[in-house]
């Protein structure tokens, strides 16, 4: 069991599958939602402060590099567009919409992307940790659910 647990916790860390991933792959490996919620919610929360803090400059150093440059800037405009995105629709309320940004999961839109494009608009890091941290509970809530097949019931129910 502590095996499908560390494979949860990986998952949970890689970029685009994040947590989105995992909750799913651990209900499929029949472990308990709540447990997998946390494990994952760790996991993909453990690379955060190393996204905010380093991400940036590496990909600014590796963008003239010759077998990474070409990922390193689909990397930095991929944040950058995310957080002109975010900027725009926001307005000063930045915290709230990065939080949304990464709590409705759909693809592209977590932890990572979220992390980064925090770090290139300058947010303040305890700010920045904050907010992706809530939008990764809400993604976990809303992931959770719908492994659950709470979603599905919802559908039905107002579909009739």
């Amino acid at each position: 069991m502590l095996k499908k647990y560390l494979w949860v916790f990986l998952i949970s860390m890689v970029p685009l599958v994040e947590l989105r991933g995992a909750i799913p792959v651990s209900q499929v490996m029949g472990l308990p939602l709540t447990t997998s919620y946390i494990v994952s919610i760790v996991g993909n929360m453990l690379p955060v402060p190393i996204i905010y803090l380093f991400a940036r400059k590496v990909l600014e150093w590796g963008c003239d590099k010759p077998l990474i440059g070409g990922f390193f800037s689909w990397c930095l405009e991929k944040g950058k567009k995310g957080g002109k995105k975010l900027q725009e629709k926001a307005g000063r309320g930045l915290f709230v919409a990065l939080l949304l940004f990464v709590g409705i999961p759909l693809p592209g839109t977590g932890a990572w992307t979220g992390t980064l494009a925090a770090s290139l608009l300058d947010m303040d890091f305890k700010s920045s940790i904050i907010a992706v941290m809530g939008g990764v509970l809400l993604a976990g809530v809303i992931m959770g659910a719908a492994s659950a097949g709470l979603l599905g019931a919802l559908g039905a129910v107002f579909a009739s």
